[in-house]
């Protein structure tokens, strides 16, 4: 390959994963447990930006369970964090060319 070749192909490369990071930067997912009694909201860095917990829990307050429930909530925000983070970059591996399973 041309070095002038190779010069473009990593300014495309650079300039797609800047791309993806910023779409990574503008993720929320939300994420909930016991049934949607407790939902959580985090961004792509994965802090958490909102929380709700339904006052029905509060009708027999266990501070265990509530506990667990938060937790399970912010896990499964986590998750669906990670889950779109790896299709993106699995995507951007793809557009650049690179071999399947070939991580950035």
């Amino acid at each position: 390959m041309l070095p002038g070749k190779m010069g473009k192909m990593l300014q495309k490369a650079q300039k797609a994963q800047a791309k993806v990071q910023e779409e990574i930067a503008a993720l929320e997912m939300e994420g909930s447990a016991g049934g949607g009694v407790v939902t959580v909201v985090v961004d792509g860095q994965k802090n958490v930006r909102d929380l709700k917990i339904s006052e029905d829990v509060f009708e027999e307050p266990d501070a265990g369970m509530i506990s667990d429930l938060v937790l399970a909530a912010i896990s499964d925000a986590q998750r669906r964090i990670d889950d779109e983070v790896e299709a993106k970059m699995a995507k951007l591996a793809g557009q650049l060319g690179l071999p399947p399973g070939m991580g950035l």
